[in-house]
């Protein structure tokens, strides 16, 4: 409780809750309220406008506070630019512990692997939250980013999370408005989120997973690691190429293709979705490395979001319903996948989404305004009671994140161009009469390997020398689930031809 308190506090007396540069957007009630909290304001709040102070004060708050910051640090077009500048130095511009900590720590960590890295252990390269980057030099020559999580953080981090669930547990009981949102169910999300990024081997093993699933598609690629190098604690990869987007020179690098950038950004993160059901859920900036003319190399995999068959299939044909601009259809996978409750109408439902994507639709991001976009949407799910999801809070909040940095790469950058391949190759894979045809004959062959296995147990209760009555029954039965199998299959395979 005193450290949400604290929290609260933090932020009054910077006027980074309420600032006075949006009392013009406040309601009246809002701006009363505002004006009472500035009676408490301290030093703080004439330092600097409101991204600046609000930035740090996010810093004091600690890890959760610096991790909104980012989030928020994506999107200009709804902050502003000069808030989201303000903001930009939380991705990877913290201050730094000392380099002479950070060799202690390393030596700790690794033990005698510690003698494969370089004793010119250089300067920190960036610090975030949770940890800070140095540039070394592996015994073999390579070139080599070490990523070393900060003194403590640990216990920092189950601090803010006790104030978390705090904070959930007191929204969820006193209002009642705000229950559909799930916040408990959100914090919990964060929480485990935040709990992986504490073990840099989770992370060595992610950046390896999403490493292979990359180099399929060709739109993004990931340093390898240097595995005897890491620990719970320190993690070591191969520098990576080019420089971090958070840079300002990196957009400035000759034969850069701003366009091809931003679609790469949006295909490659589609791609892992989609495809492979596994995606890097912290895509800002400063984990993004660019280089001529439209390579993207990703860092930082603390945070990996997971989707499920289901998820994926839902996902694919929600896009796609909107790219041809089907909002019925998209309507009705909302419904079956569970997202509104069946006691909603489908006609209205289908009416509020041709009222979100039509205005949308076809635009350049520097045509679009994503801030009313997102208002309209929020009205949307409050209207027909849909509940957040916490299977879907990282894709939804990373699928946010991507948008607002390819917005910030090719102001006109179009997203639905940009997804449209990717959303297409997965509908034909996996919902077209091939697909269709493609799973008839590996349920039959499932059928057919399943023989031998049915064969031995009726086998088995022939010769038990007590065979109990139901041993013939359970025989027979398993029979006639072969050829209710293979009957299956063979229907399926005959409607996918009659109706290719």
């Amino acid at each position: 409780m005193l450290r949400l308190v604290a929290a609260v506090w933090i932020l009054i007396r910077a006027d980074a809750l309420l600032p006075r540069e949006l009392d013009f957007a406040f309601p009246e009630g809002v701006r009363a309220l505002a004006r009472l909290l500035r009676l408490f304001s301290g030093p703080r709040a004439r330092q600097g406008g409101p991204g600046a102070r609000l930035g740090s004060s996010l810093v004091r708050l600690g890890p959760v506070g610096i991790k909104f910051g980012q989030f928020l640090s994506t999107r200009a077009d709804i902050l502003g630019a000069d808030v989201a500048t303000d903001l930009a130095h939380l991705k990877d511009r913290l201050p730094a512990f000392p380099t002479e900590i950070a060799t202690i720590e390393i030596a700790r960590a690794l033990g005698v692997e510690a003698a494969r890295l370089s004793v010119e252990l250089g300067a920190p390269v960036a610090a975030a939250s949770l940890a800070q980057v140095h540039r070394a030099r592996l015994a073999d020559g390579r070139q080599a980013a070490v990523k070393i999580l900060r003194p403590g953080i640990e216990r920092r981090v189950a601090d803010d999370s006790r104030a978390l669930v705090l904070g959930a547990n007191m929204a969820h009981a006193l209002f009642p408005g705000i229950r559909r949102l799930a916040p408990r169910e959100f914090v919990a999300t964060v929480i485990r989120s935040l709990r992986l990024e504490l073990d840099m081997r989770l992370e060595a093993a992610a950046i390896d997973e999403l490493r292979e699933v990359m180099a399929r598609d060709g739109f993004m690629s990931a340093p390898k690691v240097v595995w005897p190098c890491v620990a719970r604690r320190v993690l070591v990869l191969e520098w990576a190429a080019g420089l971090p987007l958070s840079d300002c020179a990196s957009l400035d690098q000759p034969g850069l293709d701003r366009p091809l950038l931003a679609v790469n950004l949006i295909r490659g993160f589609l791609a892992q979705a989609l495809d492979h059901g596994v995606f890097h859920a912290d895509l800002h900036e400063g984990n993004l490395f660019i280089e001529a003319p439209a390579r993207l190399v990703l860092v930082d995999f603390g945070i990996v979001g997971r989707l499920g068959a289901a998820e994926r299939r839902y996902l694919a044909e929600i896009l796609w319903g909107f790219l041809r601009r089907d909002y019925r259809a998209v309507a009705e996978i909302h419904f079956r996948a569970g997202y509104v409750r069946q006691n909603q109408d489908r006609a209205s439902f289908a009416q509020a989404l041709r009222a979100v994507g039509e205005p949308a639709f076809g635009k350049t991001a520097s045509r679009l305004s994503m801030a009313r976009v997102l208002a309209q949407l929020f009205e949307v799910t409050a209207l027909f009671d849909m509940s957040l999801r916490p299977e879907l809070i990282l894709l939804q909040k990373t699928m946010v994140t991507v948008e607002g940095v390819a917005r910030g790469i090719d102001p006109d950058h179009d997203i639905w161009c940009a997804a449209e391949p990717v959303v297409r190759r997965w509908i034909e894979r996996e919902v077209s009469p091939s697909a269709a045809v493609r799973r008839a004959f590996d349920e039959l062959r499932a059928a057919v390997r399943a023989v031998p296995l049915l064969a031995a147990r009726a086998g088995e209760g022939a010769a038990t020398i007590s065979p109990s009555p139901e041993a013939p029954t359970r025989a027979i039965g398993s029979w006639a689930a072969f050829v209710l199998g293979v009957m299956v299959a063979a229907g399926a395979f005959s409607a996918a031809i009659l109706f290719r």
